[in-house]
C-alpha cells in the first residue's frame, strides 16, 4: 500500500515499450544511497533479535497475502517472508524502486507482441517446514486461483484482470485460469488479453508469490490464511514447524502469530542464501518480534532504552525535536520521503457529499497547516494539494504550483467555502452554511490513535463552520480500514486513510477512482468515484439521484499513454479529480519517520513498502535491554 527517480523512470520506460501501462495502489529520498548507519559503532554482523514496537498492526486483510493491502504487510512479506517471481533491491531512492527477479531466473522480455511472458523459476527455493518442498510454477499459478476466488477477498485483485481467462474463473465458469499454463514445474507462462508492460511490477506484489495448496487450500475465506502462513523467504513465523498438516481440520494458527499481541519470526531453515542475493536480502537477525504496544509514549521510551530498535508508528514531534536537535542522537532520527497521500475521503454516494458544492466547500475551508501541526509540522511531509505526489508524474510540469484551493498559509479561506455551499442544494436559505438535515451527526471515521485523534477537533471546528456536524467513530487502525471498506457500513466521510503507490505510477493511485474496482467488502476506494446503479443495487445502498461522477474512460485514456504523453495525462486526470469530481481533501505528502535505538548497527529504507526495509538492518544484542 508508496516518488520515483530517474533510474526507476528508465525501467519503467523500457517496459512501458513493451505495451501500455495499467492499472495500479503504495513510499523515499531523492539521492538513492543507502543509509545503513544506525547510530552505533558496531559493525553489522549477522544475529540477535530485531524488535519492533507498534501501537496496532493495522493489518486489513487478516495478515493473508492474497488479500492484505498494507503497505508495512507487503515489507514484512517481500523483505522476510515470502518471495514473488519479481521483486526490489528494499533500499531507498531510485535503486529501491527498479523491478528485479526474485524466484524468477530473469525478467523476459514479453512475446505475442507484449501478451506472452514466459518465467523460468529458480531450483533450490523450498517452503519453510512443516512443508519442506520445493517451489514449484503450480504453486504460482495456485496463487492467481486464490486471487480470483470471490471469497479471499484480493483487494487489489484487479490488476490480474488481464489475464487471459481470469474473468471466466471468477464467474465460476471455469475450473483452471486459461491464461496461465506450467508446461513443467520451472516454467510459468501468462498470457494477457493485451499488452501490459508493467507485467513485471504487478508479480512483485505478494498476492502472486507461492502458495502451497495442501495448506492454503484450507483458507479460502478472507484473511484466514494469515495465521498459517508458510514462508519461502529467510524467515517464517514462528511456530510453523509444529503445524500439523495432516489434514485441513488438524491445523491450528501458529503460535508465533497473534493478531492482538505479537509476530515472532525466526529463521527458515529451509531458506538457500545461494537462491537469494544480499542485494535484495541480507538476513542478518535471528529473528524478528513485532510486538503490539498500546501506550505510544512507553513504545518511543523503550526504543530511546534500548529495548526496542525502532517502531512502525510515526515519531512523536516532541521526540523528533529532541533527536534532531541532539548532535549526538540525530542520525538515529530518519525522515524518508513516502510515496504516499494522507487524505480526508468524502462518500460521493452519500448525502450531503452527493454534491459536488459541498465537497468543494470542505476543501477551501479545510485548515491543512493545522493538520500537518498535528503531525508534527514541516518533518512530517510537504502539504498536499492534489491527488498524487508530483514524483509519480516523471517528465511532466503540470502540477508545477498547482493549487485549487490555495488559501493563505494554507490555512483555508471561509468565504469561498461559504460560496461553494451557497451553489450546493443542501443551503436552501443561501447563507453559505449547510441548513439540511444531511449536514447533522454525519458519519466521520478516524483512528484512534495520535496524530489523528490531534486532527479530530481542527476537522470538526473547520466543518461546523459551513453547517456540517460529525458523529466521529475512532477505531484503532486494522478496524478503522475495515470498516471503511465495507460499502454497507454507508461511511460518509474519514481521516483515517492514507494511500501510497503499489509500484512506481500514478496509475497506481487512480485505481481508488475506478468504478470497476469497487468492492462490497475490502474496498479502499472509499469515495465510490465511478459507483453505478447497479452496483448500488448490488451492495444494498441508495444511489444519488444525480448519479455519481466517473473517471473510468480517463482512466483507460491514460493507461494507453507512454513516456511523458502518460504522466501529462495522469496529470490532467489528477486535476479534474480535484476540481470536477472533488472526492478527496488531500492534506500531506508524508515523510515516514523512524527513530533507532541504541543497539541498530545497520538500517535501510524500503521504498516499495514504504517502510523499514527489513531485509538489511542489523543490531548488536550487547547494547540491547
Amino acid at each position: 500500500m508508496r516518488p520515483r527517480k530517474k533510474g526507476t523512470w528508465a525501467l519503467l520506460g523500457a517496459l512501458v515499450l513493451a505495451g501500455s501501462l495499467g492499472l495500479a495502489a503504495c513510499g523515499g529520498d531523492d539521492s538513492g544511497d543507502s543509509d545503513t548507519d544506525g547510530g552505533g559503532d558496531t559493525a553489522a554482523a549477522k544475529g540477535g533479535i530485531y524488535r519492533v514496537g507498534t501501537t496496532d498492526f493495522g493489518f486489513n486483510g487478516g495478515f493473508d497475502p492474497s488479500g492484505e493491502y498494507l503497505g508495512w504487510a507487503w515489507g514484512l512479506y517481500s523483505n522476510l517472508l515470502t518471495r514473488q517471481l519479481t521483486g526490489y533491491r528494499h533500499t531507498e531512492g531510485a535503486a529501491g524502486s527498479e523491478v528485479l527477479p526474485d524466484l524468477a531466473e530473469a525478467i523476459p522480455e514479453a512475446t505475442d507482441g507484449g501478451t506472452t511472458w514466459t518465467f523460468k523459476i529458480k531450483k533450490g527455493v523450498k517452503f519453510a517446514p512443516p512443508v519442506n518442498r520445493e517451489v514449484t510454477s503450480k504453486d504460482i499459478a495456485y496463487a492467481f486461483e486464490r486471487i480470483g476466488t470471490g471469497s479471499v477477498v484480493a483487494q487489489y485483485g484487479f490488476y490480474y484482470n488481464d489475464i487471459v481467462g481470469m474473468a471466466e474463473f471468477k464467474d465460476g465458469k471455469a475450473k483452471t485460469i486459461a491464461g496461465i499454463t506450467t508446461p513443467d514445474d520451472s516454467t510459468i507462462v501468462f498470457k494477457t488479453t493485451k499488452p501490459v508492460g508493467d507485467f513485471p511490477f504487478r508479480l512483485a506484489m505478494p498476492a502472486t508469490g507461492p502458495f502451497p495448496k495442501e495448506v492454503a487450500g484450507c483458507f479460502t475465506k478472507a484473511g484466514e490464511y494469515g495465521r498459517y502462513l508458510i514462508a519461502s523467504g529467510p524467515y517464517m513465523i514462528k511456530g510453523s514447524d509444529a503445524l500439523d498438516i495432516t489434514s485441513c481440520k488438524t491445523m491450528k494458527p501458529i503460535s508465533g502469530f497473534n493478531p492482538t499481541k505479537q509476530l515472532s519470526l525466526v529463521r527458515n531453515p529451509n531458506y538457500d542464501a545461494a537462491t537469494d542475493s544480499t542485494e535484495r536480502r541480507e538476513a542478518l537477525p535471528d529473528g524478528f518480534e513485532f510486538i503490539i504496544n498500546t501506550n505510544d509514549k512507553d513504545i518511543f521510551d523503550k526504543i530511546e532504552a534500548g529495548e526496542y530498535e525502532d517502531s512502525v508508528d510515526a515519531v512523536p514531534p516532541d521526540v523528533a525535536r529532541r533527536y534532531s536537535g541532539d548532535d549526538a542522537l540525530k542520525d538515529r532520527l530518519k525522515g524518508n520521503q513516502d510515496d504516499r497521500t494522507n487524505y480526508i475521503y468524502m462518500n460521493l454516494a452519500e448525502a450531503p457529499f452527493d454534491d459536488v458544492n459541498v465537497r468543494k466547500a470542505v476543501n477551501w475551508i479545510m485548515d491543512k497547516d493545522a493538520l500537518r501541526k498535528a503531525w508534527g509540522g514541516p518533518f512530517y511531509g510537504e502539504i498536499a494539494t492534489h491527488i498524487a505526489p508530483a514524483t509519480l508524474y516523471p517528465g511532466s510540469t503540470a502540477l508545477d504550483g498547482y493549487d485549487p484551493y490555495a488559501t493563505e498559509n494554507s490555512a483555508g479561506d471561509l468565504a469561498k467555502a461559504q460560496e461553494a455551499m451557497k451553489a450546493s442544494a443542501y443551503d436552501t436559505d443561501k447563507d453559505g452554511v449547510c441548513d439540511a438535515d444531511a449536514c447533522k451527526d454525519v458519519l466521520f471515521m478516524n483512528r484512534s490513535i495520535d496524530p489523528y485523534v490531534k486532527m479530530t477537533p481542527i476537522i470538526r471546528d473547520a466543518l461546523g463552520k459551513i453547517g456540517i456536524t460529525v458523529k466521529v467513530r475512532e477505531l484503532p487502525t486494522g478496524p478503522a480500514y475495515e470498516s471503511s471498506g465495507v460499502i454497507a457500513n454507508r461511511i460518509q466521510a474519514g481521516s483515517n486513510a492514507g494511500w501510497g503507490k503499489d509500484y512506481p505510477d500514478a496509475s497506481t493511485f487512480m485505481v481508488l477512482f475506478d468504478g470497476r474496482n469497487i468492492l462490497p467488502t475490502g474496498n479502499s476506494g472509499y469515495a465510490l468515484v465511478g459507483l453505478t446503479a447497479a452496483q448500488a443495487k448490488e451492495f444494498k445502498i441508495d444511489y444519488p439521484k444525480g448519479g455519481v461522477p466517473s473517471v473510468d474512460a480517463d482512466i483507460d485514456k491514460c493507461s494507453e499513454e507512454v513516456g511523458n504523453a502518460r504522466s501529462d495525462c495522469w496529470a490532467a486526470l489528477d486535476k479534474k479529480l480535484m476540481e470536477e469530481v472533488v472526492p478527496w481533501v488531500p492534506y500531506l505528502h508524508v515523510n515516514n519517520t523512524t527513530l533507532l535505538g541504541p543497539a541498530v548497527t545497520k538500517w535501510d529504507y524500503d521504498q516499495f513498502s514504504g517502510e523499514a526495509a527489513y531485509a538489511h538492518v542489523a543490531v548488536d544484542p550487547s547494547k540491547q535491554k
